[in-house]
């Protein structure tokens, strides 16, 4: 593999946050150079196979490959070639398809990594009243039962599939009646490519501003700062609600507004990051310490090369201009972040995109506005004349 080659091939499945069960948090992901049938990494678990056949329907080329070029997969067949599920938290919009296909999805036994917390949750589902018992912690157990397989947010990355390692970070996801509610994000790193490149994708997640007393954002950005855009120039961040949403009504979640500042805080540990790099004056931090605010010409372009992809946008039962939530809510994070100067391209991930994760590009194609459907429209014409 050389070093300019893509790292990763990703379907998504489903973006959405609810309230429609056809487009919720599922997405496919392998190694690039891999076939899909060499097995599959999904992460998350909210749409599924119903929604895939739909997909598919659409878009049957969706899991073609250059070495596959003629083949076709059924979504019951992508499924049996799913070897693990990683899993950000048990909100039933990221496991939905998950209980549902438990069982019944054929090939080897599959894994679930999540964090302990997210682990006990589901064993709270699979508590033969809700759903049947389909999953144990035993590595000897039926191959049709799911394998929990916990996560320790210790620093450390945990291999998950053959060339895919992964480190798992708790962030906040809003405050129940028992107490704070925890996500994750998780680093998920090739360990193949000669550069070790890696994304980051967030479970659902509360901003640091309003959760002052434990900021948990932080800690993320703090590890992903010395790292961008070389080895991880790729975000997926969920931004369900759209500009003006007050905090009392998040439940957990951010708007534009609030992810906007979450990326200026990412470009301040970029800015600390490199100045410690190069020999500046720049002193460690404490854990929780707070960074002083950055001048606008300090922020301008430092998240240059950084691809922001939105996700688990809410629908809206009345669109606005007849915009999706989805392109309404990338739209609004898109103006700010441009306003603000840092550099960060903002995009949406799709139901329906392919998307390969590249050294300084991203090569990726929506069901709707597809290569091949312009492709297809270019013979046509060409046919024509």
């Amino acid at each position: 593999m050389d070093a300019s080659d893509p790292a990763f091939a990703l379907v998504c499945v489903g973006s959405g946050g609810g309230p429609l069960e056809s487009n919720l948090s599922g997405y496919l992901l392998k190694p690039y150079n891999a076939e899909w049938e060499a097995g599959i990494v999904a992460l998350e678990a909210g749409s599924g196979q119903g929604t895939l056949k739909r997909l598919l329907e659409q878009e049957p080329d969706l899991f073609k490959t250059q070495s596959s070029a003629t083949r076709t997969y059924s979504a019951s067949e992508i499924y049996t070639f799913v070897r693990c599920f990683l899993i950000t938290h048990a909100h039933l919009d990221h496991v939905a398809t998950l209980v549902l296909s438990t069982g019944s999805s054929g090939g080897p036994r599959k894994r679930v990594y999540a964090n302990k917390g997210t682990l006990n949750d589901l064993e709270g589902i699979y508590n033969w009243r809700i759903w049947p018992n389909l999953a144990s912690y035993d590595e000897n157990d039926e191959d049709f039962k799911l394998l929990y397989s916990p996560l320790a947010p210790n620093g450390k990355y945990y291999t998950v599939f053959p060339e895919i390692s992964v480190q798992i970070v708790p962030i906040n996801h809003g405050t129940t009646d028992s107490g704070p509610y925890s996500s994750s994000a998780f680093f998920i790193r090739s360990d193949s490519h000669p550069l070790k490149r890696e994304f980051l994708f967030f479970g659902d997640v509360e901003p640091d501003s309003i959760t002052s007393s434990t900021p948990k954002i932080i800690n993320v950005w703090r590890k992903a700062a010395p790292m961008i855009p070389n080895t991880l120039s790729t975000i997926f961040i969920e931004c369900s609600w759209p500009s003006g949403r007050p905090d009392d009504m998040l439940h957990g979640h951010l708007n534009p507004e609030h992810l906007r500042d979450e990326l200026v805080a990412l470009a301040t540990e970029v800015y600390h990051s490199r100045r410690s790099t190069s020999g500046g004056a720049s002193r460690p931090q404490r854990k929780r310490q707070k960074r002083n605010p950055l001048s606008s010409n300090e922020l301008r372009g430092l998240l240059s090369g950084v691809r922001v992809y939105i996700i688990h946008c809410k629908d809206q039962s009345s669109p606005v201009h007849g915009s999706s939530t989805q392109e309404l809510i990338a739209g609004q994070v898109r103006s700010l972040v441009q306003a603000a100067e840092l550099g960060a391209e903002i995009l949406s991930a799709n139901q329906g995109m392919h998307i390969s994760q590249c050294l300084e590009l991203f090569l990726f194609s929506d069901m709707a506005h597809s290569l091949s459907q312009l492709f297809r429209r270019k013979v046509r014409a060409s046919a024509s004349k």
